[in-house]
């Protein structure tokens, strides 16, 4: 996959103030305050950095964590992950392989009958398109 290059500058441009701390920051939006977590349509959904296809509506579910959960994700190449040491714990972070926005964590506590992961991914990362539009 070909990777999005910019600038600082042109991603501050291009993201709101939420989505640049969370895209190039790798913040985090506070729990059940972002758009999509009650998100039921269906539909797709992409980076908010570079447009790449992320998770589709039928991995979503509701894990009552406050953030969009996703068993997997749309294709396999989508998504990069890295081991996160920070604030004390050892997680897999999520990260967009094209533009490498940071998106969340994945945890192995999703449903296991379909395959037990669940990707915690925020808000402000994700564009959605959806279906009946």
């Amino acid at each position: 996959m070909e990777k999005t290059e910019k600038s600082e500058a042109e991603w501050r441009k291009k993201l709101s103030p939420e989505q640049y701390h969370v895209l190039r920051e790798a913040g985090t939006e506070r729990a059940f305050t972002g758009e999509l977590t009650d998100e039921k349509r269906d539909g797709r959904f992409f980076c908010a950095g570079c447009g790449t296809e992320l998770f589709e509506s039928d991995s979503k579910f509701d894990s009552g964590c406050g953030w969009p959960s996703f068993t997997a994700p749309a294709d396999g190449e989508a998504v990069v992950e890295h081991t996160d040491t920070t604030h004390g714990m050892v997680r897999t972070e999520v990260r967009c392989s094209k533009c490498e926005g940071h998106l969340g964590h994945v945890f192995p506590d999703g449903p296991a009958d379909q395959g037990g992961l669940r990707y915690c991914i925020n808000s402000a990362a994700l564009d959605f398109d959806a279906a009946d539009d």
